[in-house]
C-alpha cells in the first residue's frame, strides 16, 4: 500500500466544482492504489483545513488529515458512486475521526484560529487590539453553536462550498441546509449582541475562512 505524506495546503481550499474525472480516476485507483496520488493531492489541502478548523491544532490535523486518506485507501473498493463528488465521502470519513478524537480527548469542539501576526500584520496597535477584541467575541460566539451548525459555518466559510455542496456531505437537501444556515446566523448574530457582557478568552485570532467584522459570514449560497 502507497505511503502519502501529509503537507499544509499551500493556499485557501476552494470548492470542488470540476470533478467530471473522478469517476475515471476512482476506477484507475481500485485497480492499481498507486493511481490513487491524483486523488489525494486533489483534496488533501481541502480535508487538512476542514480537520484544523474542527480541532484547531496543526499537528492533530495532519495526523488526522493523513488517517482520512489511509481509510480511503483502504475502503476505496467498497466506495460505490452515488452521484455524489468523491469529496464528499471523504469529509464524511474526516468528521467520523475528528468526531472520534474528540470524544478519546476529551476536549471541547473549537473552531481552528489563525495566528494574530499573520492577521494582523503591521497595523498600528490601537488598531490591532480593536480588531482582536472583535475577532475574539465573534469565535467565542461561534464556538458556543452546536456541533452541527459549526460545521455547516466551516464548510462554508474555510471551504467555500455551495449550500448544494454542504448538503451532499451532510447528508441534507440544499433547502434543509439553507435553512440551518439562516437559523444559525439568527443564533450568532443573537450570541454576538449579548457578548459585551462576558469576559474574552486569550489567545485566540482570525480564522482562515471569511468572516466579516460585523460577525455576518461571506459566502456562496
Amino acid at each position: 500500500m502507497p505511503c502519502y505524506v501529509m503537507r499544509s495546503p499551500s493556499g485557501p481550499a476552494g470548492s470542488v466544482n470540476d470533478n467530471s474525472d473522478e469517476p475515471r480516476l476512482i476506477r484507475q485507483a481500485k485497480r492499481n492504489r498507486e493511481a490513487f496520488g491524483p486523488l489525494y493531492e486533489r483534496y488533501v489541502g481541502r480535508i487538512y483545513t476542514y480537520v484544523y478548523y474542527r480541532t484547531g491544532n496543526e499537528h492533530e490535523a495532519e495526523d488526522l488529515t493523513a488517517r482520512v486518506f489511509q481509510r480511503a485507501l483502504t475502503h476505496l473498493d467498497s466506495y460505490q458512486d452515488q452521484g455524489l463528488p468523491f469529496s464528499a465521502w471523504l469529509y464524511r470519513i474526516a468528521h467520523n475521526l475528528v468526531a472520534n478524537w474528540h470524544r478519546d480527548h476529551s476536549r471541547q469542539r473549537v473552531v481552528g484560529l489563525d495566528e494574530a501576526a499573520q492577521r494582523v500584520g503591521g497595523d498600528p496597535p490601537d488598531h490591532v487590539a480593536e480588531e482582536e477584541e472583535e475577532q475574539r467575541r465573534l469565535m467565542e460566539a461561534i464556538r458556543g453553536l452546536p456541533e452541527e451548525r459549526q460545521q455547516l459555518l466551516i464548510l462554508k466559510y474555510s471551504q467555500d462550498l455551495s449550500n448544494a455542496e454542504i448538503g451532499d456531505i451532510m447528508g441534507r437537501t440544499e433547502g434543509a441546509i439553507k435553512s440551518l444556515y439562516h437559523r444559525t446566523l439568527v443564533c450568532l448574530r443573537e450570541e454576538m449582541l449579548q457578548a459585551d457582557s462576558r469576559p474574552l478568552d486569550a489567545g485566540l485570532a482570525e480564522p482562515k475562512g471569511r468572516l466579516s467584522r460585523n460577525g455576518s459570514p461571506r459566502g456562496r449560497s
